[in-house]
């Protein structure tokens, strides 16, 4: 897989994530799993270098 590819798909899932984060209680167990994952893919698409200021719907 490319880095291309790679990244393609991280962004895919950011905004998956965030899309049933939106649709989930935030006080609830499966809002925090996602949260975890969440987090997990903010930290791999900033550490690759792409912006997250139009693409994070979340803001937390």
């Amino acid at each position: 897989m490319t880095e291309g590819e790679m990244l393609k798909l991280s962004v895919e899932e950011f905004s998956r994530i965030q899309r049933y984060m939106l649709l989930a209680e935030k006080g609830s167990e499966v809002y925090k799993a996602m949260k975890e994952r969440y987090i997990d893919l903010k930290v791999i698409l900033s550490a690759s270098g792409v912006s997250l200021t139009e693409i994070d719907r979340i803001k937390e």
